[in-house]
């Protein structure tokens, strides 16, 4: 195995609509006309929903045309039922990036699935057990299940396949909490009971290794974080108000392209029963989380599927893909980059530019294509490379973050749910918030109009006081002491 020096990578991360698989093809074809120990480059994909075959449209894949013959690796390989989670894929990048370098050839990670990507780089932060183990129960993990309600041991041992949604059972999705408060508090605080799939995923991992996350992340602590390969990244940024615009565009041109077309084929696809009893597709997992299915998922089981119905589901897909696009930076910011930054004050082995793709068809080759192939050529051939912030005014503005624990121990203390009492109105469906942004809700005017809320009580006797204001004060005046004698009140 080549040592960490000769073992280079390039990621290419950012939000969807970027234009972060061109990049990458422009920067494999140079690769391969460079006259170096590297023969050529592949592209690995890092796209969660890129990885089901066909579906071309709804998962905005590059078309086989404009690959110009660079080979595509973890692309269109799984079935759209089936369930494709974090460390499978890490695992099987590990595999094609090792397969690369034994062929001389540099992989080029490209995807929008940054907590992906994030794991590829950095290790040994991914809980989880090795199959075909069976899992020995810590003696803490013994007591505490000693310790459940029945009805949460039944939970436990018969766990449901799947998170069950929030909104359609919020019952299913407390108790799901509940168990996991029981069994891990520490990690139970960290998850919003809502957010079924972080509770499920912890409960999995109790279940399959037989230990608190919160444990596991304990140990995670005490190793420093360092990276798996050489990288250098490319995060391509465009101004939302530049983007948001951009995305609403490029769905129209997905509708035109035969995006419904799609949607129908896969709804079709999942109301077909399986005739095959151990078929591990499963219709609620994998492509059907995509943005494109669920927001059309309304619209095709309407009988009348009228123009509004359609436009309303269009107009979703829109808002879907701008929150996601906010999402994907959120994770780059708050995540991803200070990881990079935490592992480089150790060692500086991974490199990090923002290349400004706001203007894609103007300065596209000034802004982004140019300075990517320059530096690509200096990191192969070990140059000394520019530092990132003085690339633009946009770089600097946004490589330059707080600093954020990266320690996972200090991340689970750093984001925990508190519940709030006033703006519960069901115990069983508690209010929960971030502790960190606890006074900022505590000032917000939700909070305030329920906490000056009167109860029944203090409304029936604010009512009955301004009865009496409208009283006249004669009235009201005070009876004599002999009226207010008990006796008086049994004279004839």
């Amino acid at each position: 195995m080549m040592a960490l020096p000769f073992r280079p990578l390039i990621a290419i991360f950012g939000t969807t609509g970027v234009g972060k698989s061109n990049l990458a093809i422009e920067l494999a074809l140079h690769i391969s006309q460079q006259k170096s120990r590297w023969k050529g480059a592949r592209i690995i994909n890092a796209d969660a929903m890129q990885v089901y075959a066909g579906l071309d449209v709804i998962t905005n894949k590059i078309p086989e045309a404009e690959r110009h013959g660079v080979e595509h690796l973890l692309m269109g390989f799984k079935q759209p039922g089936e369930q494709y989670v974090v460390g499978q894929w890490v695992k099987d990048a590990i595999c094609a990036i090792d397969e690369t370098h034994l062929r001389e050839e540099i992989p080029i990670v490209v995807g929008g699935t940054s907590y992906w990507m994030q794991h590829l780089m950095f290790p040994d932060r991914l809980a989880g057990m090795q199959p075909d183990t069976t899992p020995v129960l810590s003696e803490s993990m013994t007591n505490a299940l000693a310790s459940l309600p029945p009805h949460l041991l039944d939970l436990f041992n018969c766990l449901p396949q799947q998170p069950p949604d929030a909104a359609m059972v919020p019952e299913a999705a407390t108790a799901l909490h509940l168990l996991l408060h029981h069994l891990d508090p520490a990690i139970a605080a960290r998850w919003h009971w809502r957010d079924t799939r972080k509770v499920f995923r912890s409960l999995r991992i109790i279940k399959d290794t037989g230990r608190r996350p919160s444990e596991i992340l304990s140990e995670q602590s005490k190793t420093l974080l360092k990276p798996r390969y050489r990288t250098l990244c490319f995060w391509l940024y465009a101004e939302p108000s530049v983007l948001n615009p951009r995305l609403d565009r490029r769905v129209d041109a997905m509708m035109e392209r035969g995006l419904l077309d799609e949607v129908r084929s896969l709804h079709s696809l999942s109301q077909q029963p399986t005739s095959d009893a151990s078929s591990d597709i499963d219709y609620t997992l994998g492509i059907y989380q995509s943005i494109g299915y669920k927001e059309f998922h309304r619209y095709l089981t309407t009988p009348s599927q009228s123009e509004k119905a359609l436009s309303e589901a269009v107009e979703n897909m829109k808002l879907s893909t701008r929150q996601y696009a906010k999402r994907q930076i959120s994770w780059i910011r708050n995540k991803l980059l200070p990881a990079i930054d935490a592992t480089n004050a150790q060692d500086k082995t991974v490199a990090t530019y923002l290349l400004d793709a706001t203007d894609v068809d103007e300065k596209w080759i000034s802004s982004v294509r140019d300075p990517a192939l320059q530096l690509g050529r200096d990191f192969l051939n070990c140059n000394d490379l520019p530092d990132p912030l003085t690339l633009s005014e946009m770089a600097r503005t946004m490589l330059e973050i707080n600093d954020k624990p990266v320690n996972p121990t200090a991340v689970l203390n750093a984001q925990r749910k508190v519940v709030c009492s006033t703006c519960t109105v069901d115990p069983a469906q508690p209010f929960m918030v971030d502790e960190g942004r606890l006074s900022r809700h505590l000032e917000s005017r939700p909070h305030k109009r329920l906490a000056n809320k009167k109860t029944p009580e203090e409304y029936r006797e604010a009512n009955r006081r301004k009865k009496l204001e409208r009283i006249p004060k004669a009235a009201i005046e005070p009876v004599s002491e002999i009226d207010t004698d008990p006796d008086s009140l049994f004279l004839s």
